[in-house]
């Protein structure tokens, strides 16, 4: 039960109380639905449909933005599933994807044949694409490049594994930086934000790869049980024979060994994370992109050294989830989180681990690009004991109403990949 594990942090319960209460609005404003097309409005509903973390924060996006990003999302999400779908023969895939792009301009172009979950927006791309274009010249350029290039790296990527480190940085960014590269153009696009922010691609890749290595890691399993392979060779060959065997129970500190590792180089990319967060102004744009990276951080310290990852599914709890996305609203309580969660992880640093040391470098490198070390207690320690009994009460009362409510946006539902 979500309520039962966010217990120990009564600053939880009272997010979650609020943001069942509408706290969140800030965050998640109610669309005006009569405004828009009836296909618009469809849009949405996909939108909501197959992202529960990202639906809330592109639907606060300012202007014509939201509707850009909203139908850049799910051009995206139609060609991950494309992608996704392993009853797809190649000889019909790699097509599908080299020409997705020019699917955009078709508008009876729709595909039936996909047995994923989300195949809804495949079934119904002309709904999609009608909406695309509808976007100014300006967006609908952006959308269909990022396609392009995202199509063609995702079919270079069918029939080889990802070897080495390098090609897991390549493979990333097909799938995940060039999204963080679309999304600033687009920012830049709606003159929200300055032309800089569209202009510096190597900021806005790592923003993708970030998010993109922590989905990787976090999903060992899943993708293991499916037939997909996404840990680079080069890292896992250097505890196993084979990427299943990290599985055994027998191969555990080898596992985590090599789960260190790649939780260490994933957390390369975030002083890159700051230093883009830093360049933001408009305070929707801010949000958008701020919380997936809190989130993601906060994913990264569940999954260091943690058994589960190959176990089961590791998740932040949905009381943190909601206290991420209330929080990380300016670039100080950014920091601030970025700094809790990297003290975590050093707190968990074994002095046997084989990347202690490259671990030790880069989490010195995030508290320098951070905060100051009196930023580092866990806020829960400020909380007073009448605070804590008045939560726990708070729990009791308010047990039934959120439980029989919807819950929250969750952080790790990032999309995969």
């Amino acid at each position: 039960m979500d309520i039962l594990k966010s217990l120990g942090h009564p600053e939880e319960i009272i997010n979650l109380f609020k943001y069942k209460l509408g706290g969140c609005r800030s965050v998640m404003p109610k669309l005006d639905y009569d405004s828009m097309t009836e296909t618009l409005r469809t849009c949405y509903s996909y939108l909501n449909q197959t992202s529960r973390s990202f639906s809330a924060v592109i639907q606060a996006l300012d202007g014509d933005l939201r509707h850009a990003v909203c139908i850049f999302y799910l051009v995206l999400r139609a060609l991950d599933t494309v992608e996704d779908d392993m009853t797809i023969p190649l000889e019909k895939k790699v097509p599908l994807l080299h020409d997705f792009h020019s699917f955009l301009y078709q508008p009876e172009w729709s595909f039936s044949e996909s047995r994923e979950k989300d195949r809804q927006v495949l079934e119904d791309f002309p709904t999609i694409s009608v909406e695309f274009r509808n976007l100014g010249q300006e967006y609908r350029d952006v959308i269909s490049d990022i396609c392009l290039r995202m199509g063609a790296g995702m079919a270079e990527f069918l029939e080889k594994k990802v070897a080495s480190m390098k090609e897991w940085d390549k493979y990333c960014h097909y799938v995940a930086g060039l999204v963080g590269i679309g999304l600033s153009r687009l920012f830049s696009a709606s003159q929200l934000e300055d032309a800089e922010v569209g202009r510096d691609t190597e900021l806005a890749n790592s923003m993708g790869l970030f998010l993109q290595k922590t989905n990787i890691i976090r999903d060992y399993l899943e993708d293991q049980q499916q037939g997909r392979a996404f840990w680079p060779q080069e890292a896992w060959s250097q505890f196993a024979s084979r990427l299943e065997d990290f599985a055994q129970p027998q191969n555990l500190s080898s596992a985590l060994s090599c789960l260190n590792l790649l939780v260490t180089d994933a957390l390369h990319h975030v002083p890159d994370v700051i230093a883009y967060l830093s360049r933001l102004r408009n305070q929707s744009v801010f949000n958008f992109c701020a919380i997936p990276q809190v989130m993601a951080i906060a994913t990264l310290s569940a999954c260091y050294n943690n058994p589960q990852v190959f176990q089961g599914v590791v998740k932040i709890r949905k009381g943190q989830a909601v206290t991420l996305m209330m929080q990380a609203t300016n670039m100080g309580a950014v920091q601030s989180i970025i700094a809790q969660y990297s003290q975590e992880i050093l707190q968990k640093v074994s002095i046997t681990d084989p990347s202690r040391e490259q671990t030790l470098c880069v989490l010195n490198l995030i508290r320098e690009k951070s905060v100051s070390r009196a930023a580092l207690t866990p806020r829960a320690h400020h909380i007073s004991p009448v605070c804590v009994s008045a939560a726990m009460i708070l729990a009791a009362l308010s047990w039934q109403y959120l439980n029989a409510t919807a819950g929250p946006a969750g952080g790790a539902d990032m999309q995969g990949h």
